[in-house]
């Protein structure tokens, strides 16, 4: 299975790159990954909902040009559909099953996603009610995967 992690945003923190480097060695072992950026907008301070609207839009111009074709999209928004690690993984399992060989994952910025990339996803997954920073965030996904392929594997891992 292919994965994609396509973000809003540059990891710039060393400690960031170092933890995405170590799931990303972990989770070589299921499946083959690719970490994409594009970049995010300067939001100024007491932006407008139309100044907002208008960031989400670039923004998500750059990503859905970044898009695989041939990918299931997952969004992760604050609105999408909760659940825990065991669920997830079976999700996981279910798309390979159903011949779905490339999961392409979308992280918004500090805005969320726009409508356009919200309307291509196949579905939206949500990991919390919580906002986490798009840095985090990735790293938290990349756990998660990988959890998942140990789960599907029926691999010990630390609970």
């Amino acid at each position: 299975m292919k994965i994609t992690i396509l973000s809003v945003g540059k990891i710039k923190e060393k400690y960031w790159t170092q933890a995405l480097a170590e799931y990303a060695r972990r989770l070589g072992r299921y499946a083959k990954l690719e970490l994409a950026e594009v970049d995010d907008e300067p939001t100024p301070d007491r932006a407008s909902d139309k100044e907002e609207e208008q960031i989400r839009q670039r923004e998500g111009e750059r990503l859905l040009a970044r898009m695989p074709r041939d990918a299931y999209v997952i969004a992760l928004a604050i609105e999408g559909k909760q659940q825990d690690s065991p669920a997830m993984a079976r999700r996981i399992a279910d798309l390979g099953l159903a011949g779905k060989s490339h999961l392409c994952f979308v992280i918004g910025g500090s805005l969320g996603l726009s409508r356009e990339v919200m309307a291509r996803a196949d579905e939206a997954w949500s990991f919390s009610r919580l906002t986490f920073p798009h840095q985090l965030m990735r790293v938290i996904l990349l756990e998660q995967i990988y959890r998942s392929f140990r789960i599907i594997r029926g691999e010990p891992y630390h609970k």
